[in-house]
């Protein structure tokens, strides 16, 4: 049987088709396109025309390639930008009317476990603890996992196990559109950006208050930060020196957080124009990517961390894992060191 998982977000339109293998599943289409669904959101309430146009060719694009490869088992999500438009519902309803897909509408706790279970793969199985973070179009959230539970570094068919390491999380309304709409994305200074960080720290705080996670993170052993978002994979490209990005060579590398620190400084010290002849930055995301810095700077003065473990996978992924896995056909096979991976034809 083929699957197939489409998550329409505030700036992505990403769909990813597969079939179980016995090292996971292999990716036998995929499709990816910018369309900036919650463009202008935070000022309207609404969705756009023009971002509805965009998005609605896109979705076309996905509803073909789930035709082509006969998929019969799907799951279909839309995120923050369909969840807060007051339009949002009527637009998903004019989307199955049109090209026949049913997208559904998650809550926030559904796309940060659907987020862990994507990349919980990729999670240090020594240590202790980790904070999951996924740094969306219009919302980002933040999974704090206590590995010390059990369970996290088995199969992902055990499934419920990884869920059992979830001992909180929290979703801000804020991610790299909303922020840079907000503050300006194109002409970014140091205080500029010192109040995009301001404002997002503020969000922190009060899921700070609550858990007191800086101090167990501080303590416990080898813990560690994994970033499922376009900022981190933008910043470990970067820093690689890829002359294009390079899944491979990004997905599962591991970065000091001084070096990711640096990067984003380097970002900001450029001019758009710069930023767009970044080779993993490009004009789709040069307006965004500082925001992304923005936000992935304050996790990082609120729970200092030495070590980021970058994943380029999360919310397809999660939906496909899960759908397998009830399935009973999702067999993840261990290599030497016990990583497990999925390949990509």
């Amino acid at each position: 049987m083929v699957y197939g998982a489409l998550d329409l977000g505030t700036n992505n339109c990403r769909l990813l088709v597969a079939r179980p293998s016995r090292r996971g599943f292999v990716v036998v289409d995929a499709f990816s396109r910018i369309i900036r669904l919650g463009e202008g959101i935070g000022r309207t309430g609404r969705l756009s025309d023009p971002a509805m146009r965009r998005t609605m060719d896109a979705l076309r694009v996905c509803a073909d390639k789930l035709a082509r490869q006969r998929v019969k088992r799907f799951r279909l999500i839309a995120t923050e930008a369909c969840r807060v438009a007051d339009n949002g519902l009527e637009f998903l309803e004019r989307v199955k009317t049109e090209t026949g897909l049913a997208i559904e509408i998650v809550s926030r706790e559904t796309e940060a476990k659907l987020a862990v279970s994507g990349c919980a793969s990729l999670l240090d199985r020594t240590s202790d603890c980790a904070m999951v973070f996924d740094i969306g179009g219009g919302s980002s959230e933040l999974i704090w996992l206590d590995l010390s539970r059990g369970g996290a570094g088995k199969s992902l068919t055990e499934r419920r196990e990884v869920q059992n390491c979830i001992a909180a999380w929290t979703s801000m309304p804020v991610g790299v559109v909303t922020l840079s709409e907000r503050f300006g994305g194109r002409k970014v200074t140091p205080e500029l950006f010192e109040a995009m960080v301001a404002h997002v720290a503020e969000l922190l705080s009060e899921f700070e208050r609550k858990h007191g996670l800086a101090q167990r993170f501080q303590h416990s052993r080898a813990a560690h930060l994994l970033g499922t978002s376009g900022t981190v994979t933008t910043i470990a490209g970067i820093y690689l020196g890829l002359p294009r990005y390079d899944r491979s060579r990004v997905d599962g590398c591991w970065l000091a957080t001084a070096d990711a620190r640096r990067v984003s400084g380097e970002l900001l010290a450029m001019s758009y124009e710069q930023r767009i002849a970044q080779p993993c930055v490009g004009s789709d995301r040069a307006d965004l990517v500082l925001a992304g810095c923005a936000i992935l700077e304050a996790i990082l003065r609120q729970w200092p961390c030495e070590r980021l473990r970058v994943a380029d996978r999360g919310l397809r992924e999660g939906i496909l894992a899960t759908l397998m896995a009830e399935d009973g056909v999702l067999r993840w096979q261990r290599r030497r060191r016990g990583r497990r991976h999925y390949p990509v034809r």
